[in-house]
């Protein structure tokens, strides 16, 4: 069933936590996210919005100090990979088809109660689009602007919690695919985020958040 309509944040709030978070160059080693906040975190990741509702993408949560020893390199020697308290991994789904569609619809059928059959007409949609129609051609880029959109609610949601996060494009895509084995699953990294705390040290951490005037980002037509 729906949940009852959370309260409004107070707008400072909201102000408050977006222009306190930045791009932490320097992690705090030593501390943690706790598991309450982590899971909260990954629920985010979860229930994030994407286009059909279809999540063509997966999130690898990098546990293993020895894993992320190995990524290091691929990331060009950044050392949020290995300081940071989490280390999430976003790959999107490469080469999506019918099998994809077929397992999303199945699943919206048991979450529903309502007969796969009743469903045809959504399922012909998607497939008529991203599988069969023009959209195909660049399906594997679409795939990768839904995690994007996983990418932002996740930022934002760690910053409303206080946690500092780092969204990171400058990795060797076919490096991080190889280490953690995603071609062989279907899928294969597009941005990764480092979450944790900043570091006392981080010169970043006071620096003055550098943004275009709204007058020149917004337009109202």
């Amino acid at each position: 069933m729906p949940t009852a309509q959370p309260a409004p944040l107070p707008l400072t709030d909201l102000h408050t936590a977006l222009t306190w978070r930045y791009a932490t160059k320097k992690y705090d080693a030593a501390r943690k996210i706790p598991a309450a906040s982590w899971a909260a975190l990954e629920e985010t990741l979860v229930l994030s919005a994407s286009s059909y509702g279809l999540q063509p993408y997966r999130f690898y949560v990098i546990d293993d100090a020895a894993v992320r020893a190995r990524l290091l390199p691929a990331a060009y020697g950044q050392t949020q990979v290995v300081e940071a308290s989490h280390l999430v991994v976003f790959a999107a789904k490469q080469g999506l088809d019918e099998t994809y569609v077929e397992h999303f619809i199945a699943c919206v059928a048991e979450v529903r109660g309502v007969p796969a059959d009743s469903l045809k007409g959504y399922r012909d949609t998607i497939v008529g689009d991203l599988v069969t129609g023009p959209r195909h051609a660049w399906v594997d880029h679409w795939a990768a602007r839904q995690a994007y959109i996983a990418l932002g609610d996740l930022l934002t949601s760690a910053a409303l919690l206080g946690i500092d996060a780092t969204p990171m494009e400058g990795f060797v895509p076919p490096k991080v695919d190889e280490i953690l084995g995603l071609a062989a699953q279907g899928y294969a990294s597009v941005v990764c985020a480092a979450l944790g705390y900043r570091h006392a040290d981080d010169k970043y951490a006071k620096a003055p958040k550098v943004r275009l005037p709204v007058s020149e980002l917004i337009k109202h037509v």
